[in-house]
Formats: C-alpha cells, sequence, structure tokens
C-alpha cells in the first residue's frame, strides 16, 4: 500500500524528538518528553514551557529525525498519483483562502502560455469584488513572469556554473587526499635528531638555533600555558631563545605575564619579555618588532605559537629536521588539533570544517604543490626565507597568508606535517567565531588586491601563477562564499515566491548533502550532526559574504581586528597530564593550584550553562530549510502554498521555542 500523505498531520510521533535552541554564547539541544502532536504546535501552550521540561543535551538525536523525516518524504512523492485526492482535501482545509489557490479555480494554468491566458482573462474580466481580486493576482503573476523571473534564473544559472565549478574542486582535493592515504605518502626528514641524553654511537646531531615567539594580547586566561608548554620543550637551552611578545595595553594582564617569565628565567628556561609602547599592526606589528632585535642574526630558525598553543616536548624534534639539507624549504606546518571539540555543538561544527582544512586542503596542497596558506601559528620558519620575502607586513589582517604567498613567489617550498598536532582551543561563543571568521574572510580580499600585481611580474611557472589567482583566491577565497550566500540565502527563498525561476532538485539536496559528507569525511565522528552543519554553514554564509565583500572594496570593517575570546579550559588538562607523565619537568611557583583547579573543573561539570543563539541566524536557518523541502517537493507536483504553510508553521515554532532559556 502506498504511504499515505497525512504523515504530517495524523502519525503519532515515537522516539525523542529534539528541538534546537540557539542562545548566546553556545548552541544546546533539549529532549521533549512523551512527544505529541501539541509539541509541534505552534499555538500549544506546551511549547511555551518546554524549557522546564527539557533535559539533556543530545545533538546526535537531531539529524536522525530530521533524517527519517526526509525518508518518509521521499517515500511518499513515489505516490503522489495516488494519493492526490487526500492532497487536495488537506490544501483545502489547511489554506482557507489565497492567491495561487484563486488562479487554479479560476482555470489559471501556468504552462509556457501563461502570459497569453492571464491577458485573455483580463480582457473578458467583469469588474467587483472577485474580479478586481483575481486582476490584482493575474497582474502579480504578469510582473513575475515578465519582470522577474528572467533576471531571477539568468543569476540561479551563474550561481549553479559557480557551484559545479566548485564542487569539482572539492571533489579533486578529497580524491588527492585518498591517494595520499592510499599511497601512505609522508614527509620523511633525511635525518631524524635523536635524544638529548643518547650516548650512544658518534651519530651527528642536528641542533641549530632555534627563536620561538609567543604573540598574545590581552589573554590572561591562557598566557600560562603556552609559557609552560614551550619552556619544557626538548630542545638544548643554549640552542633556544624563548620571546614573550606582550601586546597587552591592560596594566594587571601585563604584570601576571611578566611575573610568569620572571618565574620561568629562575628556574633555568631562556626566555625574555618584551613590550611594545607603540601597538601598531596587531600581531604583524608585533613579530616585526620581534625580528628586529640585534640577536635574531644568531638564529636560523623561528617557530612561533599563539597564546593558546600548546606543543609537545618532542615538537621541534620532528619539525625542525625536515629543514636538514634541504635549502629549498621555508616552512614546516603542524596541524592543529582541538582541546575542546566536544565542549558544545558549535565546537563540534568548527571542527568539522577545520579537520577538512588540515586533513584535505593543507594535506594535498603541500604534497602536489609544496604550496599552502600558513596558518599564523604552530609552524617554524626559516628565517632566512621570512627576511628575504620582505619579513612581516602590516597592510591586511591575515599576515600569515599575506608571508606564505610572498614566500611561494621567491619559489621557497612549504612541508605539512599531519602527523604533528598542536593543541588549542576553539572559540566556543559564537561572538568570538563570528568576528574570527569576518577577519580569515575579509584579510584574503585585501591581500588580493595587493597581490595581483605581484603575481603577475613574479618569476614562477606560469601554472602556479594561475593556482594562486584562480584556484587559491578567487575560487575558494571569493567564489565560495559569493555562490554560497547568493544561491542558498537569496535565490532559494525568493523562488517560493516566484516559483517561474526554477532550482534543479540536485543543487538543492544532492549536490550539497555530497559535499557535506565529503567534509565529514576526516572526522566520522561528526557524522551525526551533518544536518546541523548544512543549515549553520549556509546561515554562516552571511557572515562569510559580508566579509569578503568589505575586504575586497576596502569598506571600513575590513580592517577590523579582534583578539579572539579565550576561556582558559585547554590549559588545566594539560597540566595535569604533563605533571602525572614527567615529573621531572617541575613548574615550581609558576604552577596555579592544582587542588583547587579540580575542584572548579568538577563544579564546571555538574553546572548546567545558559546556552543562547541569536534569533535571526536560527530563522534564516528554517527558512532555508523551509525553501529547500518546497523546491524539492514542489518539483514533484506538491502545491507551493501548502509547503509555505508547513514551514512557515515550523518557523513560528521555532521562534516560540528559542524565546526560552536553557536553565
Amino acid at each position: 500500500m502506498a504511504p499515505s500523505f497525512q504523515w504530517w498531520t495524523k502519525e503519532s510521533h515515537r522516539g525523542t524528538p529534539v528541538v534546537v535552541k540557539m542562545e548566546n554564547p553556545n548552541w544546546s539541544m533539549l529532549e521533549l518528553e512523551s512527544p505529541s502532536e501539541e509539541d509541534f504546535n505552534p499555538n500549544s501552550n506546551r511549547n511555551r514551557n518546554i524549557g522546564d521540561k527539557g533535559r539533556g543535551k543530545n545533538a546526535k538525536q537531531l539529524t536522525w529525525v530530521l533524517l527519517l523525516k526526509a525518508h518518509k518524504a521521499a517515500g511518499c512523492l513515489t505516490s503522489i498519483a495516488s494519493t492526490m485526492l487526500g492532497l487536495g482535501a488537506a490544501i483545502r482545509r489547511r489554506v482557507a483562502s489565497g492567491f495561487e489557490i484563486a488562479a487554479y479555480f479560476n482555470g489559471w494554468h501556468f504552462g509556457s502560455s501563461v502570459h497569453f491566458q492571464l491577458q485573455e482573462y483580463l480582457l473578458s474580466t467583469q469588474f467587483g469584488v472577485q474580479s478586481i481580486f483575481d486582476y490584482l493576482y493575474s497582474r502579480w503573476v504578469l510582473i513575475r513572469v515578465d519582470y522577474l523571473a528572467p533576471p531571477l534564473q539568468f543569476l540561479t544559472n551563474a550561481c549553479i556554473i559557480l557551484f559545479l565549478i566548485q564542487s569539482v574542486d572539492r571533489l579533486i582535493l578529497c580524491l588527492g587526499c585518498f591517494y595520499i592515504k592510499f599511497k601512505k605518502i609522508k614527509p620523511i626528514p633525511k635525518q631524524v635528531v635523536r635524544d638529548i641524553e643518547s650516548k650512544e654511537g658518534n651519530a651527528e646531531t642536528y641542533y641549530p638555533m632555534v627563536l620561538i615567539q609567543i604573540p598574545m594580547c590581552n589573554e590572561k586566561e591562557v598566557y600560562q600555558q603556552s609559557i609552560a608548554a614551550v619552556c619544557n620543550l626538548d630542545w638544548p637551552k643554549s640552542n633556544m631563545l624563548i620571546q614573550v611578545l606582550d601586546d597587552s595595553d591592560d596594566p594587571t594582564t601585563q604584570i601576571l605575564i611578566k611575573e610568569e617569565v620572571y618565574k620561568w628565567q629562575h628556574e633555568g628556561a631562556n626566555i625574555v619579555y618584551r613590550h611594545r609602547v607603540i601597538r601598531d599592526g596587531y600581531k604583524a606589528g608585533n613579530l616585526k618588532s620581534a625580528m628586529n632585535c640585534s640577536y635574531v642574526k644568531d638564529y636560523e630558525f623561528v617557530a612561533i605559537f599563539d597564546a593558546d598553543f600548546q606543543p609537545t616536548s618532542d615538537f621541534l624534534k620532528k619539525t625542525v629536521p625536515h629543514f636538514k639539507d634541504n635549502e629549498e624549504l621555508a616552512l614546516v606546518q603542524a596541524r592543529w588539533s582541538f582541546v575542546n571539540k566536544d565542549e558544545n555543538l558549535l565546537t563540534r561544527l568548527q571542527n568539522i570544517n577545520l579537520s577538512f582544512h588540515f586533513e584535505v586542503e593543507q594535506q594535498v596542497n603541500s604534497v602536489f604543490i609544496n604550496f599552502f596558506g600558513f596558518n599564523g601559528t604552530a609552524g617554524v620558519w626559516r628565517i632566512k626565507a621570512l627576511e628575504g620575502s620582505g619579513g612581516w607586513l602590516e597592510r591586511t589582517t591575515v599576515e600569515d597568508m599575506d608571508i606564505a604567498v610572498r614566500a611561494h613567489l621567491h619559489g621557497w617550498k612549504f612541508i605539512f606535517l599531519n602527523d604533528v598536532e598542536c593543541q588549542c582551543e576553539l572559540p566556543e561563543s559564537y561572538e568570538a567565531y563570528r568576528k574570527q571568521q569576518h577577519r580569515w574572510h575579509s584579510g584574503p580580499m585585501q591581500l588580493f588586491r595587493l597581490c595581483l600585481p605581484e603575481i603577475y611580474r613574479s618569476k614562477i611557472a606560469v601554472w602556479k601563477k594561475a593556482n594562486l589567482i584562480f584556484l587559491f583566491f578567487l575560487l575558494r577565497k571569493l567564489v565560495l562564499p559569493f555562490y554560497s550566500f547568493t544561491l542558498f540565502c537569496i535565490i532559494l527563498p525568493m523562488t517560493m515566491f516566484v516559483p517561474e525561476a526554477e532550482l534543479p532538485v540536485w543543487v538543492v539536496c544532492y549536490i550539497p548533502a555530497t559535499m557535506s559528507f565529503l567534509n565529514i569525511l576526516p572526522a566520522p565522528k561528526s557524522f551525526p550532526f551533518i544536518v546541523p552543519y548544512l543549515l549553520f554553514e549556509n546561515t554562516m554564509s552571511v557572515t562569510k559574504f559580508n566579509a569578503m565583500i568589505s575586504g575586497l572594496f576596502q569598506l571600513g570593517s575590513a580592517y577590523e581586528w579582534v583578539v579572539t575570546k579565550k576561556s582558559g579550559r585547554s590549559s588545566e588538562g594539560d597540566l595535569f597530564s604533563m605533571v602525572e607523565k614527567d615529573p621531572k619537568h617541575s613548574r615550581g611557583n609558576s604552577l596555579p593550584n592544582l587542588e583547587a583547579m579540580e575542584k572548579e573543573q568538577l563544579l564546571l561539570k555538574r553546572k548546567k550553562k545558559h546556552n543562547r543563539m541569536y534569533r535571526k541566524e536560527l530563522a534564516l536557518a528554517f527558512l532555508l530549510l523551509t525553501a529547500s523541502a518546497r523546491s524539492l517537493l514542489s518539483a514533484q507536483g506538491i502545491h507551493f502554498y501548502f509547503l509555505l504553510f508547513q514551514g512557515v508553521s515550523f518557523l513560528l515554532v521555532g521562534l516560540d521555542l528559542i524565546g526560552e532559556q536553557v536553565e
């Protein structure tokens, strides 16, 4: 028997439906007990008190519930012919009146001759109350067909082409990653550094002079962890100098960092404290000022770690040997790992994106092109290459990408080590993440404007120039935010009101689902979050598009730099593990009270959080979901206004639910 189309009204919901509540600063999930039809009714009193009955946080159930609904909807599409009568009855019950219904009963069939049919009807219409209504609607349809649909369809086709090009690029990157995994391709240094205390044989040792820089600015939550981790690097003290580059304008934070440096100096670490009086150029200005010190000429390499990064003790042993007998190598970049990736839904979604970035984009570009964008931290530079490429410049907010592009134009090569990880912290609040993404997407457009003449004049191979211009900048930094915002946030919702402009089903559903699946492959444990990830990426395209436009046209927010807020969660776990595993590296007085920190961790675990999210992001996510469902179902003959009614009801339920807070 064919499935019935009454599933949206008569089916008794079983299982545990999940309602998404987005509140500042994090995402959270609520489970509803004993679900019934009232749970999905926006006028029900049950939804007003849902916050009192919510318990637990299980985002995975959201994905499975939505996937089950999608499966049922797909089953219904196969039996449209046998259920048209039931569908018509449902439409008449749910939509008492409407323009499309009126048009249907007046015999206006939207085919290729719609323009002629409407004009013929207007000439024969006798004016009255009903006829005025019909006249206005017919005029709206004519305007829609003549003036709105053609340009919208043209823009749709252009975005579809860009979408396909970007999808092919993403697919090629994934195939390259599979090839690397299959062939087990891995950068191997020509000589592995033996242990410092080893006295076996007369093997040659390789301990060049390494300068380590820790730039920071008002980051009192995390300064201890980075300084402690760097001071415990397994490298000869005489061959290593640590620079703490403090740009803080808070006097209290300056005093705390300075005292921490003095404590480690008494422990025997070769570490110095630097603070700039004139704080120009943000991080680039800070690094440039440090490189101007007279003693830098005595060092061959420089390693950079942001304030929340914690390299393992063998970090230099795994990275520096790659420079041995490889004079063309300028940069060795390590992979980031995240200590708080499971903290909330927002950090889980960030982990999906960054896992794909490192596992696929950085690794493939390193193996096949010997070039990728420097990530600004957890990397080791050859100082000769750094200075020969022009050094740090303050002209953009992505100084790391800037120096990488200039070094590539000078013929230097890069290596990415996927198996060398450096722990750091993800932004746990949406506001911090949004500002970070604004800087990451505005800066590349600034850099593209500045570097385009340099790329043309450079002496590198033509295919490298083409890769920089068309793939690195245009396709991945400009086209991706443009088509994502235009196609899914403008065209897709507009097709609900201008149905003459058509979006193919494969553009709305199949290819985005495939691309999302490929994105999640490097982080397979995140598969249950694929639906929230898809919606979240579409809503974030608004922020990314705005940042891209501001950077491209040098608008007011193009040079905005906001230090990403840190919570300091990563420091506690690392301190415990390092003390337990390697008690010989004692921190003396620099260690905080471990017992107090353990108690604080327990209190944090027991304490329930207030998770809020911005209404506009959730509203846009629901609107895009509704538009996607409409495009899919209307293509199969489902009536437009019925689906619009369903989507608006779903949206109202979501907006009603986000008014509550998770207690």
